[in-house]
């Protein structure tokens, strides 16, 4: 009975009589009771049952409708996030970080996010995160041909240079299918490769971004680097007990565009002993100060998170988190002004909201800056929201 079911909506899709999502929960909806079938099939099983000997134009056709979330891949690359094991910050601890050796999560993430929860159910071995979510996608009608990593999880710069390499050269065994006996042949495997990594990425601090860092970061192919760069005001870096300074963020932002890579700074509003004026101020200067001027940019307003110190000081009232209506006035009076250079690429952390004690819970913040904007009048230019593709 399922394959009739299967059989027909591959066809109905086919003959355009379904276009989009709806069309499809309403077909499918029919079938089940057409074939009683009990239980409705996700598209991933779909996609599963498409033939064999279907021309590139139909599969195409297929995968337009069936593919789950397809703003994904939308930019024709495929992002896979795999996260280092746990270790602590060589300077300490920041004031709202959640994560860390003791908690057995990496530095700054909670280990409820997807890709901190992929980690840890893969003992945060780079080859088994990165099959696994190759096969997500793929299983979901996302091509995997062009994989662009983002190495999460912390200071990854930090991390003792025999790690960094084993976790690099496990990412690209993970995209080749199989071990290889060492960094250089597992790198010129993938040139091959059905899966190619076209772009590597890694999370630092401003502070761990020198000449040595880069050199070796160079060498494992990286392309692009995500600097914490959080505020551009030295009293707030000192007040959540951030090691670094502003001088740091020049110099590593300098360093990381004469050494060919992307820039990409986190941004957090709402700091301790910030305000919304403070904060504006912070987003005018990286984009106005020559120093500054990143590629691309995610916006992390402050959230706070049990086990943190940022939580004992909001419990005691010496803390007040940004709610989410500062937060969409104040993100949607940026994406304003932000350049048609630049690509925001987040504006909120992925921890679910029962995870947040206080600050920003909506799930859709970008939604609701993207209202306020409208209500405004007002529209971002930056890249993303210019991509076709992109609502």
């Amino acid at each position: 009975m399922k394959d009739g079911f299967y059989s027909e909506i591959i066809n109905d899709i086919l003959m355009g009589r379904v276009r989009g999502k709806q069309d499809l929960h309403r077909e499918k909806i029919r079938l089940c009771r057409k074939y009683n079938i009990r239980g409705v099939p996700p598209d991933s099983e779909i996609i599963k049952h498409l033939p064999d000997n279907l021309e590139e134009g139909e599969r195409e056709l297929l995968l337009s409708v069936l593919r789950k979330k397809p703003v994904r891949t939308v930019s024709g690359v495929t992002v896979v996030a795999v996260m280092t094991s746990p270790a602590d910050c060589p300077h300490g601890r920041c004031v709202p970080c959640p994560g860390g050796t003791s908690r057995n999560t990496p530095q700054s993430y909670t280990g409820f996010e997807p890709a901190a929860m992929r980690a840890i159910m893969h003992g945060f071995d780079p080859f088994e995160q990165t099959r696994s979510r190759i096969e997500q996608l793929r299983a979901v009608g996302h091509p995997v041909d062009k994989v662009d990593f983002i190495v999460m999880g912390g200071t990854f710069t930090a991390r003792n240079p025999f790690y960094q390499e084993w976790f690099i050269k496990r990412c690209f065994d993970g995209l080749n299918g199989f071990s290889s006996r060492n960094f250089v042949e597992a790198q010129r495997m993938n040139e091959s490769a059905e899966s190619r990594c076209i772009g590597l990425t890694i999370e630092t601090r401003p502070d761990w971004l020198r000449v040595q860092h880069v050199d070796n970061v160079l060498r494992f192919g990286c392309t692009r680097v995500e600097l914490g760069v959080q505020t551009t005001y030295d009293v707030l870096l000192y007040k959540m007990k951030r090691g670094h300074t502003v001088t740091d963020t020049v110099l590593a932002t300098k360093l990381a565009k004469d050494s060919g890579f992307k820039v990409c700074y986190h941004m957090m509003p709402g700091l301790p002993g910030s305000d919304l004026e403070m904060d504006m101020e912070s987003f005018k200067t990286i984009f106005e100060d020559q120093r500054f001027k990143p590629d691309m940019l995610k916006i992390y307003p402050t959230l706070v998170v049990k086990g943190t110190e940022l939580y004992e000081q909001w419990k005691k009232g010496d803390y007040e988190p940004l709610t989410t209506e500062k937060a969409v006035s104040l993100i949607a009076s940026v994406k304003a002004f932000v350049p048609e250079w630049v690509r925001i690429q987040r504006i909120e952390r992925d921890v679910p909201s029962t995870h947040i004690d206080a600050g920003v819970k909506a799930s859709n913040l970008r939604q609701l800056v993207q209202r306020e904007m409208k209500k405004q009048g007002k529209q971002c230019r930056c890249i993303r929201c210019r991509e076709i593709g992109h609502s």
